[in-house]
């Protein structure tokens, strides 16, 4: 090998390393539950919703929720007034993942208890790079509606 082409290799990979080293190392998702609440089931399911904001510099994916209250939890999108499941969701870096009524939001089907208001129900949400975090959702009126107040 001559002189050229072992400074080439070795550019190459200075600059591969230099790269990978360079991208997402610092982009880390700094995530942070508020607004949660579970209205009041009326039989044996049961809608959660809250919002999750990102102040980190990176992004993270919402890909499942796990919960005492039900072997059958998933999450659920919600465009043009039709509900389907879905395998994740965006939390985008310094924005934020609003589960709220009338749109996406977490499906709880075959309730093991029914939960009265004033309890609360927990449950442990799972992303691709934070991990789990644990929350509580209070247990509200039937009809609570925070974005319509």
């Amino acid at each position: 090998m001559n002189h050229r082409t072992t400074l080439a290799a070795v550019l190459a990979v200075t600059a591969g390393l230099t790269l990978a080293g360079c991208s997402t190392s610092s982009d880390k998702p700094a995530l942070k539950v508020v607004g949660g609440f579970m209205p009041q089931p009326v039989n044996d399911m049961a809608a959660g919703f809250l919002v999750v904001r990102n102040n980190g510099t990176g992004d993270d994916r919402l890909t499942s929720v796990t919960s005492p209250l039900s072997d059958d939890v998933t999450i659920h999108e919600t465009k043009n007034d039709v509900m389907r499941k879905v395998t994740s969701f965006d939390v985008p870096a310094g924005g934020e993942l609003d589960l709220e009524r009338g749109g996406n939001h977490i499906m709880f089907m075959k309730l093991k208890k029914q939960p009265k208001q004033g309890q609360k129900v927990s449950v442990e949400l799972h992303f691709e790079k934070a991990g789990a975090i644990e929350v509580d959702l209070p247990v509200k009126e039937t009809t609570h509606n925070p974005k319509k107040q």
